[in-house]
């Protein structure tokens, strides 16, 4: 199917702004705007524009499943974007982080699954979690191309669900505890420090009841695209912030902690 010269012009743009490190006017607020429909359209082509320059998909990020956000960015409904090699790292591996390139950056501390087999949409969700290998809590990075973080629902999937960086801790295998995990992922509670003070508080309800269900979000969503490919063995998902997202400065250390889930604190400091 041809791609319209509208969507082949907001990737083309949307890439240039990411590679720049520049930030754009909202496409929605150009005259004829663009759609959530539209905008699913271009993130096939900023997969193919990432693979061609040599990175390798390596997930996805669910954004926005934290409804406490929904009336401050004007969405509705959580959106998704690509993570790749040049985005994705293990924690272990960063001891500082740089946030060169990053427009307006904030930090969101997410749980984070790594896919074993691909998952359906019809399945319960002790067969969704079957299809998890592993579970971690993570940082994503996001960013905004459009100015002051304004922007409509079908701007962030078009500028690939403001995608920054998904910094992963420790992996726990899911199949030992798999019915503790499940508990533990909709009533856990998560604190986000800066510098050693508490900004955020957070809990995994606050993700679309629970991060299973972000996933299985996604998963309905895929289901439904006839642009995008559903989930695959090996993929990491990110399933969306626990607590409000907050700006970050280089020369801060930030801290996440989660409690009531035995998963390990996590810290980053920027530069």
């Amino acid at each position: 199917m041809k791609v319209p010269a509208k969507i082949e012009a907001v990737a083309r743009e949307v890439i240039a702004s990411l590679d720049n490190h520049s930030q754009i006017p909202t496409f929605s607020s150009r005259p004829g705007g663009i759609t959530l429909a539209e905008a699913y359209q271009v993130t096939p082509l900023l997969r193919a524009a990432f693979e061609a320059r040599g990175e390798r998909i390596t997930g996805r990020k669910i954004g926005f499943t934290n409804r406490q956000m929904w009336q401050t960015y004007g969405v509705a409904s959580p959106v998704w974007g690509y993570a790749t090699s040049r985005t994705t790292r293990q924690l272990v591996d960063v001891q500082v982080m740089s946030l060169d390139g990053l427009s307006e950056p904030r930090i969101e501390p997410e749980i984070m699954f790594g896919i074993g087999t691909s998952p359906s949409p019809s399945m319960r969700d002790d067969a969704l979690l079957d299809c998890i290998e592993w579970v971690a809590l993570g940082y994503e990075i996001v960013q905004s191309i459009f100015p002051g973080w304004k922007f409509a629902a079908a701007d962030t999937v078009a500028a690939n669900g403001v995608h920054g960086a998904l910094l992963i801790g420790t992996r726990h295998a899911i199949a030992p505890r798999k019915d503790a995990w499940q508990r533990e992922l909709a009533s856990f509670e998560a604190e986000l420090q800066r510098d050693g003070k508490t900004v955020q508080r957070g809990c995994g309800a606050l993700v679309l009841d629970s991060p299973l269900q972000a996933l299985r979000h996604l998963v309905e969503l895929l289901a439904k695209d006839p642009h995008n490919p559903p989930l695959g063995a090996g993929e990491v998902i990110s399933t969306g912030t626990l607590t409000l997202p907050m700006p970050v400065k280089p020369g801060e250390r930030w801290t996440a902690k989660a409690a009531g889930i035995p998963l390990e604190d996590i810290a980053i400091r920027f530069a």
